[in-house]
């Protein structure tokens, strides 16, 4: 979940069956799974991808390239490898956010509360985005970032009013944004007369705010709408005897990625970005042939990377490892990580350069010419300070996932 190359400017023990089959008013008259029953696999694999998304932020802040990680022509493949593996963070975490939605859904009286609290919940989100996230990753410039955060709260304001549809008619809508957003064209450039078209469909893109910092639009937010309603017309299946929802998991991940090599190889269509022969060997060409486009999400893009979540959902239910026990951990308080990981590595880094040059300098966004002089890329650095920031998030994140078990305050649904 990389900010997008703007160097240049100064991102459980499940019901029965039979209810995942009822109607709403049905359904959230059934026994409520209790607070304390998650579907581990939600947990496990949210903690995952949010492991990997410290990796893509550590990278940008401690070890920039002077080559975009993507670029096959001049990149390694451990840099590219580096960049790639991270991709399955955005998609996963949105993906299970439209899970969790449904699954919460089911404990509400009804659809007006569930439509009020996805309108109030995706503003708050917003909120964190534009006043507290923008703050803490770009001290040194002065913009308005509107990433991940905006684009899951953006998608939940919009989902408050959708939700009142039947779940085959959101179903639909899901396919339809996923499939053929790529038709759509590219605004450019982008005004204040079309900037409403382009935060629901477009590449990055900065965009001048009178009386206000610049806003930096990573993320759009229409493909992550059908991510999100993808995840929540999925929710009924967490509530399937678990070897049937294992099995729709897996068929449904091979057929994603079914899809992604059929139409990949083709180059016919999904992905703004054709894949070719690489002068520099056939490794390098098929690291041509991953290199899908995150921004705006391709078909492609999401083909890949959600059928890798839903593989790895279909057999993470009962993790007996440790580095599975301590991926639901941070998956059990995903926003409560996801500040506190980025306040740890920015802070870490403004430190850490400070010390080393002289001066605070914020590598995430500073162009090339303003690196200090005494500055060396190192993937080594960057994935040591990875290992040192999971470890030291755990312990925190450990006591707060159990001060949300013992506790019910209803502030602690909007942390």
């Amino acid at each position: 979940m990389a900010l997008p190359q703007y160097r240049s400017v100064n991102p459980a023990p499940a019901a029965s069956t039979s209810t995942a089959q009822l109607g709403w008013d049905e359904r959230v008259a059934a026994p409520v799974v209790p607070g304390s029953a998650r579907v581990q696999a939600v947990d496990v694999v949210r903690g995952v991808a949010m492991v990997l998304m410290a990796l893509d932020h550590i990278r940008e802040f401690w070890s920039p390239m002077t080559m975009r990680a993507e670029d096959v022509a001049h990149a390694s493949a451990a840099l590219f490898f580096t960049r790639w593996v991270t991709h399955f963070c955005a998609p996963t975490f949105v993906l299970l956010s439209g899970v969790s939605i449904w699954l919460s859904a089911r404990k509400q009286v009804s659809r007006a509360r569930t439509s009020g609290f996805l309108l109030t919940r995706g503003l708050w989100l917003v909120a964190v985005e534009v006043v507290l996230i923008s703050l803490v990753l770009q001290w040194q410039y002065n913009l308005i970032l509107l990433e991940v955060l905006w684009a899951i709260g953006g998608s939940m304001v919009l989902l408050a009013a959708l939700v009142w549809l039947p779940r085959s008619a959101l179903a639909v809508l899901a396919v339809v944004i996923i499939a053929g957003h790529d038709a759509l064209p590219v605004i450019q450039p982008v005004t204040a007369g079309n900037a409403g078209w382009a935060l629901l469909h477009n590449p990055p893109f900065v965009l001048p705010v009178t009386g206000l910092p610049p806003l930096l639009v990573a993320y759009s937010v229409g493909p992550w709408l059908g991510v999100l309603l993808a995840g929540y017309v999925l929710g009924p299946w967490f509530t399937l005897p678990l070897p049937q929802r294992n099995r729709r998991l897996r068929w449904a991940g091979l057929l994603a990625l079914g899809l992604f090599l059929t139409l990949r190889a083709t180059n016919w269509y999904g992905d703004p970005a054709p894949w070719g022969a690489q002068p520099r060997g056939l490794g390098y060409t098929i690291l041509s042939f991953l290199n899908v486009t995150k921004y705006p999400p391709s078909l492609l893009f999401l083909c890949l990377t959600l059928g890798g979540a839903l593989l790895l959902l279909s057999v993470t239910e009962s993790p007996t490892s440790r580095p599975a026990r301590w991926a639901r951990t941070f998956g059990q308080v995903p926003l409560f990580y996801f500040v506190a990981h980025l306040l740890l590595v920015s802070g870490a880094a403004w430190v850490w350069t400070r010390l080393a040059f002289g001066h605070p300098v914020n590598f995430s966004f500073a162009s090339v010419k303003e690196w200090p002089a005494a500055y060396q890329p190192s993937l080594l650095r960057a994935y040591a300070v990875w290992v040192l920031v999971v470890l030291t998030l755990y312990w925190p994140c450990r006591w707060y996932a159990g001060y949300k078990r013992r506790h019910s305050h209803w502030w602690l649904s909007y942390l």
